[in-house]
């Protein structure tokens, strides 16, 4: 998600970008892209260049804002670790 979401807004990535960047497996990551593709915080598009297949990945707005709430609840996590206790 994180690497989805430093792409501008709309943009879309090759799987085997995608996967090099993880440095996951093919199996690894269709797994999980299927999971968020589900929960519709991505799309997935399949095209053809020549006759080869490619698959590209692009964050969904839901998915972008997902994303951003989560952001924001680590962040809260880290404030509070960060404070000295009250007592």
């Amino acid at each position: 998600m994180a690497a989805l979401n430093a792409l501008p807004e709309n943009a879309q990535i090759d799987f085997k970008a995608l996967r090099d960047l993880l440095q996951v497996t093919d199996g690894n990551l269709a797994t999980h892209l299927r999971k968020l593709e589900d929960a519709g915080y991505i799309a997935v598009e399949k095209t053809f260049v020549g006759r080869r297949p490619r698959t590209y990945i692009a964050l969904t707005p839901k998915g972008r804002q997902a994303f951003a709430e989560h952001v924001q609840v680590l962040r809260e996590i880290l404030e509070g670790a960060e404070r000295p206790s009250a007592d």
